[in-house]
């Protein structure tokens, strides 16, 4: 098990699924600080400052990152482990790339 560093703030960035109070609640709760900007929100962020990054994308990029392999899309495999271990092979597929290792 991973634990979280006690010493350090935990923030929990999100998107519109994460505004309502429940979510928030949740968050609160398990000890993160929530930033839930809606989309319009960050566009004059943007234009003010060109050093502004948005950081809620990027569950979504990897999600397209790994829907680029067809093999994970439709599961073709019998056996649990050649099934588990292909999103494995991606992900280390995925990180050779952006590191510039891999040109596949």
């Amino acid at each position: 098990m991973i634990y979280r560093p006690d010493d350090r703030e935990q923030h929990l960035c999100g998107d519109k699924g994460y505004a309502g109070k429940p979510a928030q609640k949740v968050m609160k709760k398990h000890n993160y600080i929530p930033h839930v900007k809606q989309r319009g929100e960050e566009i004059p962020e943007k234009r003010a400052n060109p050093d502004f990054k948005a950081r809620r994308w990027v569950v979504e990029a990897a999600h397209s990152w790994f829907n680029r392999f067809r093999k994970l899309l439709v599961r073709y495999e019998k056996s649990i482990e050649s099934y588990e271990a292909l999103p494995h092979l991606a992900a280390a597929i995925i990180a050779f790339r952006k590191c510039g290792v891999i040109y596949v």
